[in-house]
């Protein structure tokens, strides 16, 4: 009979993939063997051809999280064994990645409720299905020596399990069993504990109102009852995190459902294996703390994702705050000895085991916006699956792609593949750089990544920037410098396989800052891109930013630039001394209208993000000074969101200056100050706010469409995590007859940066540019 060699290439990782081939062929009657080549899986086949066809149309559906990218086939001269077998693998790089780590399946979690398992109880319950995958693995192939697991040999239980072809933990490489498994351990107050008496422990201490750090997945949480105003004020004290939102982690859906309002498209995203954080609606009076998320209308929860967390749940029987285990602007701790000392000031026991952690990795966190689960943040779930670029990207030079400051992410491209990194946290904080730098080195290795260009944020001030010059020149590389909005746009264009020979768009990229073409700050731009270059069309009338950057911490400042800006100095005061613009009063305006006038420190900014925290000041939502990014804008959305009915849309200008259309905010900010002064709920002036800048937007696209002879356009920038205004926007933009892409897989703000960096880079390389 004829043989064939098979190979398989794409997310064949961690999947059960050679399993599958081996009951495929087993099924089939063929003889030959799988072995897992590292970057691909190869099969070694003979038999009817009729079979081999049948075989090789199953590897496309494949394993339930597998993604096969490529099928080659080729004649062989192997001559077969007595039948079909899983062979060693070979070592070697992956270029299409590995499974990101998976939410415990229901059949473990039956396993572990059912007394007469012998999993019963066990934290670290695992099959082919679930579990730890890209958070353990420390080489390819994906084999248990190559992983952290490779410590704990398994036992005779165990192996034959792993050896049954009918068992579903047949070659599941982090099997384990309370006989040769992980173990748990509790340290805190009095003398420490182990296994189950060290869940009782911890469950003790969070029922009594304690903090305990609690060892994951990707890093250590810190838990403390949600129900507890006293328990989230003492977490906040401790952490200094004021009002930044906190996760919120339910032990299974019945417990969701007694606390929560999701929809079916949210409840669906929380069930699936990613397990992200989602923003959903609580229950009126439902029994949680009024702490979790100051001044917003939804809660960021996820579901109990290990049996760890199913476990301590279950004794605890109340959602638990699971808030990222550091002190405040410091890297996620996944050390033991690290967590003992450096949480030493906000724990008051530790959760851990001996499981030790391959690498850092956030919660994910997604919002189902516009019909469609989209990606807010990329981390535990989602890394490090990787994205197919559009058609012609597949020839292009590999690139490494270096992001933004904010929401820090690198991208790796090869072969017509993107690797976007996990969320590394902001730049300018204590030891991101270091960890953004260690993880680049890690991914490189990881995966066989060798780039021959390096992109970087067209402002020379970022520390990303620096990062890449300084990486560039150590290996002689050449720098590709990327504008801030054009990446925006390019990544939407790119994970919605816009080819690169395909046709321009209309960009839209709302975001808070971004450094412009012409040496100002943008962030409410209308461009016309393609992967190459980007033109601007039009844009948000600017308006000064006093103090620099920080009017972007403080909203009032952008309040006064934005009214003075509508209304002359006199209105502005006026309005103050009428009671309506609170935010201003007592502030020194005389100082910052000097700034304004002579130019010093209050450089022009047409950002749509600031916008935001201007009206979120007018409308008494915003603090004084924010202490968290976006903070004045999701308090605004949130109060949209309240309003008891449909809002008209405020009114917004639209006027040629400068060459470029721009969007004129004056009519609306008298609006908003006569709705103020008569009385008209400040929710109702948010959503008419919401409505009127998504009209503005809207038209001037439509306009930019008609006129340059294009039909799509892309919404991009961190404006877009805003539902209220990305969902109004594509309503009204389809209704006008235009094809429009929301990101869904790369976050649609700084965080997907670099695969639009890594985009324009490749491009411009195969142009020759």
């Amino acid at each position: 009979m004829a043989a064939e060699r098979i190979v398989v290439s794409g997310l064949v990782q961690a999947v059960g993939f050679r399993p599958f081939v081996w009951r495929v062929a087993r099924r089939l009657g063929l003889r030959g063997t799988v072995c897992n080549m590292g970057d691909r899986v190869e099969i070694l086949v003979t038999g009817p051809g009729a079979a081999r066809d049948a075989l090789v149309a199953a590897l496309w559906s494949g394993p339930p999280r597998a993604r096969v990218l490529a099928v080659a086939r080729q004649p062989d001269l192997y001559d077969g064994g007595p039948g079909f077998e899983i062979v060693p693998s070979v070592a070697g790089g992956v270029s299409a990645g590995i499974v990101a780590d998976l939410a415990t399946c229901t059949a473990c979690v039956e396993e572990i409720r059912s007394p007469a398992a012998r999993r019963h109880g066990y934290a670290f319950t695992n099959c082919v299905d679930c579990g730890p995958r890209f958070s353990i693995v420390s080489g390819f192939p994906y084999d248990r020596a190559r992983t952290t697991m490779a410590g704990f040999a398994l036992c005779a239980s165990c192996r034959a399990e792993y050896d049954d072809p009918t068992d579903r933990r047949f070659h599941a490489q982090p099997i384990a069993c309370p006989a040769c498994g992980p173990r748990l351990r509790f340290v805190g107050r009095g003398a420490g504990s182990e296994g189950e008496a060290a869940l009782t422990a911890a469950a003790s201490l969070l029922l009594s109102g304690g903090i305990v750090a609690v060892k994951g997945i990707g890093g250590y949480h810190l838990a403390c009852l949600a129900t507890s105003d006293a328990a989230v004020a003492l977490l906040r004290g401790r952490k200094g995190r004021p009002a930044k939102p906190l996760a919120v982690m339910m032990r299974d859906a019945v417990m969701l459902e007694a606390f929560c309002r999701p929809s079916a498209a949210e409840q669906q995203l929380l069930a699936d294996p990613a397990a992200p954080v989602v923003p959903v609606a609580t229950r009126a009076g439902a029994p949680l703390s009024a702490g979790l998320a100051p001044g917003l209308d939804r809660l960021g929860v996820m579901l109990a994702y290990t049996p760890l967390h199913a476990l301590l749940l279950a004794r605890v029987d109340a959602p638990l705050v699971m808030s990222s285990g550091n002190a405040s602007g410091c890297p996620q701790v996944t050390d033991d000895a690290v967590a003992l000392r450096d949480l030493a000031g906000i724990a008051d026991g530790w959760l851990m085991h001996d499981r030790p952690i391959a690498r850092r990795l956030d919660d994910s966190v997604m919002a189902v916006v516009d019909g469609q689960p989209r990606v807010l943040r990329r981390g535990r779930g989602l890394a490090p699956e990787p994205l197919t670029l559009p058609p012609g990207f597949a020839v292009a030079p590999p690139v490494l792609a270096m992001g933004a400051d904010l929401k820090a992410a690198f991208c790796l491209t090869r072969n017509g593949q993107a690797l976007l990194s996990h969320h590394m946290g902001n730049l300018d904080d204590a030891g991101v750089a270091d960890a953004l730098l260690a993880a680049l080195t890690d991914y490189r290795a990881l995966f066989a990544q060798a780039p021959a260009v390096v992109a970087v944020d067209a402002h020379p001030d970022y520390r990303s920037h620096a990062l890449g010059r300084r990486l560039a020149a150590e290996a002689g590389l050449r720098v590709e410098t990327v504008w801030h909005h054009h990446a925006h746009v390019a990544a939407c264009m790119a994970e919605h396989g816009l080819p690169t020979d395909g046709r321009a768009v209309v960009g839209l990229a709302l975001d808070g800052a971004g450094l412009g073409q012409d040496g100002t700050v943008w962030g409410g731009e209308v461009l016309v891109c393609d992967y190459r270059a980007a033109r601007r069309v039009g844009r948000l009338a600017p308006v000064a930013m006093a103090g620099g950057d920080v009017a972007a911490r403080e909203p009032w400042r952008m309040l006064l630039a934005h009214l003075d800006a509508a209304l002359g100095p006199d209105g502005t005061d006026a309005a103050v001394a009428r009671g309506l613009a609170p935010a201003l009063a007592g502030r020194p305006l005389p100082v910052l209208r000097a700034m304004i006038r002579a130019g010093v420190n209050a450089p022009a900014c047409s950002s749509a993000g600031r916008l935001f925290d201007a009206m979120a000041a007018l409308l008494d939502v915003a603090p004084a000074r924010m202490s968290y990014e976006g903070e004045a804008a999701m308090r605004l959305e949130a109060l949209a969101r309240g309003a008891d009915q449909a809002a008209d849309s405020a009114p917004f200008g639209l006027r040629t200056r400068d060459g470029l259309a721009e969007i004129d905010p004056a009519a609306m900010w008298r609006a908003a100050l006569r709705d103020r002064g008569d009385g008209v709920a400040p929710a109702r002036i948010s959503a008419s706010f919401h409505a009127g800048l998504a009209g503005a937007f809207a038209e001037l696209a439509c306009r930019t469409a008609q006129v340059e002879g294009l039909d799509t356009v892309a919404l991009s920038g961190g404006a877009m995590h805003n539902a209220v205004l990305a969902e109004t926007l594509a309503v009204r933009l389809r209704a006008a007859g235009l094809r429009v892409l929301l990101p869904v897989r790369a976050p649609a703000g700084d965080g997907g940066l670099a695969l639009g960096q890594a985009a324009v880079a490749a491009a411009r390389m195969l142009e020759g540019v």
